[in-house]
């Protein structure tokens, strides 16, 4: 009997070192995003301001991100990925010194418009350039595990921001941060990639389709043909394709922007102790989530990863709703406050994935940038919309009430990602093979 060698070939390599520098990045980037979101309304609470302001400031930071995905994700496919970060996170840097240095509750909605557009313009061109260096069989995997670096930025981003704005002067909030940004211009430097196509794995969508253009350019320059003018219509700034996941996103983001944004508050205003290790607890949920990501992400097929997301954040609400009832001599108050950063970490975990994946896999590759830069933008939408209206919600009417309208939200999206997911997202058994 003869012996049949395996022939079973080995998956392609996905951690390479370009893209073990950009999870970095991204760890360092999210660490000051989720600082600045988690720490900016405590630190107006101790200068006497109220979660109006600190609503008010989350709605600036989330239109300058807008904004500045509108034309990043554009530049990210048009100038390079690297060139996009370099020149956001020095807006990024700039904004978040001036905000330590001048201390004027007057700027406050300034140097929060400052750090939106840098914030953006980083987050948008590394998600891109993760998608870049990516090997294309380990697309969905591949992005579960760039958000590691957000995931874990969830833990010791609100954490540092709780700890530097209670120490003396709570300024020293923004000092901490901004060493962490220029860690991300640091790494910025072994990320280039775009004109060393051999770093990148042969299978990399960003490599052959850099490769075929060159083949391209070189035939036309034979030809003497001329390149088609870019214009400037929606489509060249956008891809409308891309809505498909995040038309879902935008629904269910404002649940994570009430966990950003006002979780710290509400514990600090219920006298929770250390609030902050809600957000480690909701970190480590989604670090499981993330790194678990090859049992499903590429094999079950999206509307029952997001129905999941939707429903174990309709818990988080639940649970937080619960804290809110049980009176202040209770250890189990406490006990329940951390607990709702699990299924809260659950549900950012697996649906902030799950839905860029939808987007960047249903959009043309030459166009992954402006994809990008879409679903980001919804994002910001999602969040930065409601949290104004959260901050005015928590002052006329408490936080149950605000919990209730965010699970009202939750429940919505699931709808939503029905109707925009592609057909091949939407059936309910997993076709395995």
């Amino acid at each position: 009997m003869a012996n049949n060698p395996k022939t079973e070939t080995k998956p392609p390599r996905l951690w390479t070192p370009v893209f073990v520098a950009i999870v970095l990045m991204a760890l360092c980037c999210f660490i000051v995003g989720q600082g600045l979101n988690a720490g900016t309304s405590v630190y107006l609470a101790f200068r006497g301001a109220n979660a109006t302001l600190a609503g008010i400031g989350a709605a600036a930071f989330s239109a300058a991100a807008a904004v500045s995905r509108i034309v990043c994700g554009p530049m990210a496919d048009l100038r390079g990925r690297i060139a996009v970060i370099t020149v956001g996170v020095i807006v990024l840097i700039a904004g978040t010194i001036c905000a330590a240095a001048v201390p004027d509750l007057n700027l406050f909605v300034v140097w929060r418009l400052i750090q939106g557009a840098g914030f953006a313009a980083v987050t948008t061109a590394s998600a891109t350039a993760a998608a870049d260096v990516l090997p294309a069989e380990r697309l969905g995997e591949g992005i579960g595990y760039y958000g590691l670096g957000q995931a874990i930025a969830m833990s010791v981003g609100p954490a540092l921001a709780l700890f530097l704005v209670a120490s003396e002067p709570p300024e020293n909030l923004f000092w901490g941060l901004s060493a962490s940004a220029v860690a991300v211009l640091v790494i910025s430097f072994f990320c280039h990639y775009e004109r060393n196509l051999d770093r990148l794995p042969e299978s990399s969508t960003y490599r052959r389709l850099a490769l075929a253009r060159e083949r391209t350019e070189t035939q036309d320059e034979e030809n003497g043909s001329e390149k088609p003018a870019r214009g400037l219509l929606f489509n060249s700034i956008f891809e409308p394709k891309a809505l498909t996941g995040a038309l879902p996103m935008m629904v269910i983001c404002p649940t994570f922007g009430f966990g950003i944004f006002f979780v710290g508050l509400y514990g600090t205003t219920i006298g929770i102790p250390s609030a902050g290790l809600f957000y480690t607890v909701s970190a480590f949920a989604m670090i499981a989530v993330r790194l678990s990501s090859r049992s499903f992400m590429d094999r079950t097929p999206a509307i029952k990863l997001h129905a999941f997301s939707a429903l174990v954040g309709i818990l988080f609400c639940a649970i937080l709703i619960c804290v809110g009832q049980i009176g202040e001599e209770s250890p189990l108050r406490n006990i329940l406050f951390y607990a709702a950063g699990v299924p809260y970490g659950l549900a950012l975990g697996m649906a902030l994935p799950v839905n860029q994946a939808v987007s960047v896999k249903n959009s043309p590759t030459e166009r992954w940038g402006a994809a990008n830069g879409l679903f980001l933008l919804m994002n910001d939408i999602g969040i930065g919309g409601a949290a104004i209206v959260w901050g005015i919600t928590n002052d006329l009417f408490g936080f149950t009430t605000t919990l209730v309208f965010v699970a009202a939200l939750i429940a919505a999206s699931v709808g939503v990602a029905w109707l925009t997911y592609p057909a091949s997202e939407k059936r309910w058994r997993s076709e395995r093979r």
